[in-house]
C-alpha cells in the first residue's frame, strides 16, 4: 500500500497541545504518515512556556536529510523555527531537495500579540523561507508585521494577503482567529488570482492551544493526500473547527484542541 507522508519541521511542546505533537496527531488522523525534524525543545504547559532550548541547525538539517534519503515526503510544514540560523539552514536544506510543497506557519507572534522570535529571525523568514512556500498561514499579528499595516478590518486582511503574496509565496492564508467580533474565524485566501473570503462556524471555547499548528499540519496532510491548495485549506479549516468543538479542558490554563475527535464518534 502506498502511504502518503508529510514532514513537520517544528518545536516540541511538552504539554502536547501544539508543535510537533499536534502536527503528528493531525497527520495521523488524516491517514498520513508523519515524519519530523525537531528544531527546539520547550518546557510548557497550559499556563505558558518556561524554557526554550534550540537544537543546532546541523541537527535539524540532519533530520530532514535522513527522512528525505529513505522515506521521502509529499508535503512539509514549518512551525517554530526559533532563530535565523535554523531558518536559513532549513531553507537551504529544502532548496537542495528542490522541494516546493511547503506550508509555512510563520510562528512569529502569538494570537495574543506576543512576539516569539527576534527581528533577525523575522528578516530571515521573509528573505529565505517565504519565497519557498506553497502556502503561508500568518495570524493577524504576523500579517501586520509581514504586510507592515494595521490589520483590524476585513479590507485590511485582504490588503495584507496581497502584500504578503508579493514577498514570494505562491498563496497566502491570513487567519482571522485573533480578530474581534464577526471577523473572528474568517480567513482570507489569495493566490495571485483568487481573493477569497473563507468562513467557518465560530466555536466558543477558551481551549484553543495549538490551533495554528493544527491548521497548517492539516493543510500539509491534505496536500500529501493530493488535494489542490485551496481545497486542502478548506478541508483543514473543517478539521480545525471540529477539533475546537471537542477541545480539551485539561490543566489550569488554556487547553488544546481535540485532535482525536473522530474517535469519539465511533
Amino acid at each position: 500500500m502506498s502511504v502518503p507522508v508529510a514532514l513537520t519541521i517544528a518545536g516540541s511542546d511538552s504539554g502536547g497541545g501544539a508543535g510537533i505533537q499536534a502536527d503528528l496527531r493531525t497527520f495521523a488522523f488524516h491517514r498520513v504518515h508523519g515524519t519530523s525534524a525537531l528544531t527546539c525543545i520547550t518546557a510548557q504547559n497550559t499556563l505558558g512556556v518556561s524554557r526554550v532550548d534550540a537544537l543546532p541547525p546541523e541537527s535539524v538539517v540532519a533530520q530532514i536529510d535522513a527522512v528525505a534519503a529513505d522515506i521521502g515526503f509529499q508535503s512539509a510544514k514549518t512551525g517554530m523555527l526559533l532563530n535565523a540560523d535554523i531558518i536559513q539552514a532549513v531553507a537551504a536544506a529544502l532548496d537542495s531537495l528542490q522541494f516546493d510543497r511547503l506550508v509555512v506557519d510563520p510562528v512569529m507572534v502569538s494570537r495574543t500579540g506576543a512576539q516569539l522570535i527576534d527581528d533577525r529571525a523575522i528578516a530571515a523568514l521573509v528573505q529565505v523561507l517565504l519565497p519557498k512556500a506553497l502556502i503561508v498561514t500568518p495570524n493577524r499579528y504576523e500579517a501586520q508585521i509581514l504586510a507592515n499595516l494595521e490589520v483590524n478590518t476585513l479590507d485590511a486582511m485582504k490588503t495584507a494577503a496581497q502584500k504578503i503574496y508579493a514577498l514570494g509565496p505562491q498563496a497566502v492564508l491570513v487567519k482571522g482567529g485573533g480578530m474581534a467580533g464577526e471577523l473572528k474565524g474568517i480567513d482570507i485566501w489569495f493566490d495571485g488570482r483568487e481573493l477569497t473570503v473563507l468562513e467557518t462556524q465560530q466555536v466558543d471555547t477558551p481551549h484553543t492551544h495549538g490551533t495554528g499548528c493544527t491548521l497548517s499540519a492539516a493543510i500539509a496532510a491534505n496536500l500529501a493526500l493530493g488535494k489542490l491548495p485551496l481545497d486542502a485549506v478548506q478541508s483543514a479549516k473543517q478539521y480545525v473547527t471540529e477539533a475546537l468543538k471537542h477541545s480539551l479542558a485539561i490543566g489550569k490554563g488554556q487547553g488544546p484542541v481535540g485532535h482525536w475527535f473522530a474517535l469519539t464518534q465511533l
